[in-house]
């Protein structure tokens, strides 16, 4: 990474006061939790077939297992790259983080304005009744009770064995997970954004993916991310294969000398 890039990062960062931020799986790694698609992610020790919603229906209980141990990390706190984030938030920068994450881990850095596009492993719903369980009810289930992905409402109220499952996105679940409404309002946030910062995702997975395109002409697209993206080598877009945590740190050291 060059100085002059850093420098103009910097003062782009300065100057803007609606950033839309697209985090993935690489902020996160810097707080210890695997990513999905690198050498040593989670595709490394299962196929996708296993996070996906026929799995899921097919073999639940293997299902719940695989995303406890893989999915669920109660233990992990936020990095640099998180607090800063919430910092800039509260400055009145960020306007949005829109995050395939499902860590929670934004929220926990004192970001408010999160919106969590695949979902959440901190909770759980009933596909019928819609009943909601945390994921440490579900734990707790999952050792005192063999059929402990059928919920109990439905049972209760004589209605046919339903599941509950966890509220994140699954293969197989596209076009029941996010509302028209809610793109909508992504696409709003992405055409009212004077700047647009990725952080952590290849942006290989669509719609997410897509979002970079929705922003106006000319307003500049920074991405920090380790390995490659189709995004660049696009017009007013500056790349930094770097550490998101360092390079947070030094772009915000110098915002706030």
């Amino acid at each position: 990474m060059s100085a002059n890039t850093m420098d103009t990062c910097t003062n782009l960062i300065r100057n803007a006061k609606k950033i839309v931020v697209l985090t993935g799986a690489g902020i996160s790694t810097e707080s210890g939790i695997k990513d999905f698609r690198s050498k040593t992610g989670i595709y490394s020790l299962a196929p996708e077939y296993i996070l996906s919603l026929d799995y899921f229906y097919q073999h639940p209980k293997e299902f719940y297992q695989f995303a406890i141990e893989n999915l669920y990390h109660p233990e992990a706190v936020p990095n640099k790259g998180h607090e800063i984030l919430a910092k800039w938030e509260q400055e009145g920068k960020v306007a949005t983080i829109i995050t395939q994450n499902i860590d929670g881990l934004h929220q926990r850095a004192g970001s408010k304005n999160v919106i969590e596009f695949h979902g959440t492993m901190k909770t759980a719903t009933c596909l019928n009744c819609g009943k909601n369980y945390s994921t440490d009810e579900m734990l707790s289930r999952m050792e005192t009770m063999e059929d402990f992905y059928i919920c109990n409402n439905c049972i209760a109220n004589n209605k046919l064995e339903q599941y509950i499952k966890p509220d994140v996105v699954l293969f197989g679940d596209t076009g029941t997970w996010f509302s028209m409404a809610g793109i909508q309002t992504i696409l709003r946030y992405m055409q009212e954004a004077d700047f647009v910062l990725v952080l952590g995702t290849s942006l290989l997975v669509a719609p997410f993916s897509t979002f970079p395109q929705y922003r106006r002409q000319g307003v500049p697209l920074i991405i920090i991310n380790k390995g490659e993206t189709p995004y660049d080598f696009g017009q007013d877009t500056y790349v930094i294969h770097e550490s998101i945590g360092k390079t947070m740190e030094e772009i915000n050291n110098q915002l706030h000398p």
